[in-house]
C-alpha cells in the first residue's frame, strides 16, 4: 500500500457511527490512519464493523468509546442532529475530530462548537466530499490561476430522491428501520435546505468565496411516498449572494430526475458546465466563444482517490485531515468554513419559512457575531414526530410491518411506472437498449404482480385500521405512485390483461 506522507507516525482513529462511517475504512491506511475503535447503537452495524476491523475496540456506549486511551482522533458519522454535541464531547475528551455534514443544527450549537474547537487546540474538519471530485479539483485549480476571472453567477445541484431512506438505514441492503412502526430519526422529516453542502460546498471551494445572504421561497408540491410535510420530499432551491457580490442558485432536494453533481459556472473570462455528460468549458470571454470538452486529470495521489467513494472525495477528506495533523498544513474544511456552509442551510430554512425573505448568513469568525447568536436555538418546525407516526393506542403487531411495507410499495410502484410509462412512449424511444429495458420492466412487473397486489392489500388494511395518522398518509401516497386505473387490488385480472396488451404493443 502506497503511503502519502514521509513519516512513520500513525493516527489512531475511532469511528462513531458505523453506517456511513465504515465506508472510510479501506482508504484510511494509505493516509497513515489506523482504525482502532468503533461505536454504534446498532448491533448489526457493530458486527459488520467487527468483521472488517477485528482488532478494534467496539462498543455501543459512547462514554466507553470516548474513554478509549488508544485513540488520537474521532470520525463522527452519527445522526444529523447529534453532530455538534458529539463533536464537542470528542474535542473535550482530547481528540481531533472530523465530522459528517452538517456541523450543527442551530446557531447556538454552532457557537458552542466553534468555541470548543478554539479552546481545544485540536484539528476539526467537516467531511464534505463533493468539492474533491476530479472535475471540481480541476476547476478549483483553474480558478486559482485566474482562468475564469471574477465569479459572476453559478448553478450547483445535489438532487437526490432518497424516499426509501425515510424508512431504512443507510447501510448495505438498506434494512428497514427498527422498530418497524418508527420512521428514520431525521431523514424522514428534515428540510433539504439543511443538507446543502454537496451543492454549495463545491462552489465555495472552487471560487474561495463565502456565502453572505440567502433567499429561499417555500416549496408547496411534494413527491408521493414520503410522510406528510417531510422536508425531504421537495426540491429546495435558493439564491445565495457570495462575498464578492456574485450570485449562485443552490438546488438541493428530491425530484423525479436525480442530478447529484450538476453545475454551471460563469466567470468574467470563461464559463464551465457539467450536467452529467462530462465537463465543458466556454473560453474567449464572450457568449459565443469556443466551447470545448475537457478531460480533467487527478492531481498527485489520484490513483488512490480513484478507488475511494463519492468520486474520490472520501479519500481526499481523510488525506487533508491526516495532513493537517501530521504536518500542520490547513485542510479545506476548517471550523469557520464549516460554519459558513452550515449557516447557509439554516438561514435558507428560515427564509422559506418567512415566505422568501432574504436572510443574512453570519460570519462566526467574529466573536461579536457569535455573541449575537449564542442563545439562538430556533430550528425548523417539524411536521411530525418520527417516533409517533401511529396513534398512541396502535398495536405494534400490526404496525410493525410499516417500514417494510413502505419499502415494498415504493419498489413496486416505481417498477409499475417505469414499465407502463415506458410502454406509453415506446414507439418514440429511438434506441434498442432502452426499448429492451422497457420490455424487461414489463415482464418483471407481470412476474411480481401477485406480491404487488398483496402489498397494496396489506397497506389498505393498515390504512383502514389507522386512517388518521402520518403513517396512513404515507401509505396512501405510496399507492398513488401506481396508476389507480390499472393497479386496483380488487381487479387483478383486468390489470393482467392491461399489462399483456401493453407488452404486445
Amino acid at each position: 500500500m502506497q503511503n502519502c506522507f514521509d513519516t512513520e507516525k500513525r493516527i489512531r482513529l475511532g469511528i462513531w457511527g458505523l453506517g456511513r462511517g465504515s465506508s472510510f475504512i479501506h482508504a484510511a491506511s494509505a493516509v497513515n490512519i489506523d482504525i482502532v475503535a468503533g461505536c454504534d447503537c446498532n448491533e448489526n452495524l457493530r458486527e459488520r464493523f467487527r468483521k472488517e476491523c477485528p482488532d478494534a475496540f467496539i462498543t455501543a456506549d459512547q462514554n466507553e468509546f470516548l474513554s478509549c486511551k488508544n485513540m488520537d482522533a474521532v470520525l463522527i458519522a452519527t445522526y444529523f442532529e447529534d453532530h455538534a454535541r458529539h463533536a464537542i464531547l470528542a474535542l473535550e475528551a482530547g481528540f481531533h475530530v472530523m465530522c459528517e455534514v452538517t456541523s450543527f443544527f442551530t446557531p447556538a450549537e454552532g457557537v458552542r462548537l466553534v468555541e470548543a474547537v478554539e479552546k481545544s487546540g485540536k484539528v476539526y474538519n467537516m467531511l464534505e466530499n463533493y468539492p474533491f471530485s476530479k472535475e471540481n479539483l480541476y476547476l478549483a485549480k483553474l480558478w486559482k490561476e485566474g482562468f475564469f476571472g471574477e465569479f459572476q453567477y453559478g448553478e450547483f445541484e445535489y438532487l437526490h430522491e432518497c424516499r426509501a431512506l425515510c424508512y431504512s438505514y443507510n447501510a448495505p441492503g438498506n434494512p428497514p428501520v427498527e422498530p418497524g412502526d418508527v420512521a428514520h430519526s431525521w431523514r424522514s422529516w428534515l428540510d433539504f435546505h439543511y443538507y446543502n453542502t454537496h451543492s454549495l460546498g463545491p462552489l465555495m471551494k472552487i471560487t474561495g468565496l463565502r456565502p453572505v445572504e440567502v433567499c429561499a421561497f417555500p416549496e408547496k408540491v411534494a413527491l408521493p411516498g414520503y410522510l406528510p410535510g417531510s422536508g425531504m420530499s421537495k426540491p429546495c432551491p435558493s439564491l445565495i449572494r457570495m462575498s464578492n457580490g456574485g450570485v449562485m442558485r443552490n438546488l438541493c432536494g428530491a425530484t423525479t430526475n436525480d442530478s447529484p453533481t450538476g453545475k454551471r459556472l460563469w466567470g468574467t473570462r470563461a464559463a464551465a458546465e457539467s450536467l452529467g455528460h462530462g465537463l465543458e468549458l466556454r473560453i474567449g470571454a464572450n457568449g459565443k466563444g469556443l466551447k470545448t470538452r475537457i478531460e480533467p486529470q487527478w492531481p498527485e495521489l489520484g490513483e488512490l482517490a480513484a478507488t475511494a467513494g463519492h468520486g474520490g472525495g472520501d479519500f481526499w477528506e481523510l488525506y487533508y485531515f491526516a495532513r493537517e495533523i501530521l504536518t500542520g498544513e490547513a485542510a479545506p474544511w476548517n471550523i469557520y468554513d464549516a460554519c459558513d456552509v452550515t449557516l447557509a442551510g439554516i438561514m435558507a430554512v428560515r427564509s422559506h419559512e418567512a415566505n422568501g425573505k432574504p436572510m443574512e448568513i453570519p460570519d462566526f469568525r467574529r466573536s461579536d457575531v457569535r455573541e449575537h447568536y449564542r442563545h439562538d436555538q430556533d430550528a425548523m418546525h417539524r411536521p411530525f414526530n418520527p417516533a409517533e407516526i401511529f396513534p398512541v393506542s396502535h398495536d405494534p403487531a400490526q404496525t410493525g410491518a410499516f417500514n417494510s411495507l413502505m419499502l415494498n410499495l415504493i419498489q413496486y410502484a416505481t417498477l409499475l411506472r417505469k414499465a407502463c410509462d415506458g410502454a406509453k412512449i415506446y414507439a418514440q424511444i429511438p434506441d434498442g437498449e432502452t426499448r429492451l429495458e422497457v420490455i424487461r420492466a414489463l415482464n418483471q412487473l407481470l412476474q411480481q404482480l401477485p406480491e404487488m397486489i398483496d402489498a397494496r392489500s396489506q397497506a389498505k388494511k393498515l390504512v383502514d385500521t389507522y386512517p388518521e395518522c402520518p403513517a396512513a398518509d404515507a401509505l396512501r401516497s405510496a399507492m398513488i405512485l401506481a396508476e389507480p386505473e390499472i393497479l386496483n387490488a380488487d381487479l387483478p385480472e383486468k390489470l393482467r390483461q392491461k399489462l399483456a396488451e401493453l407488452l404486445r404493443a
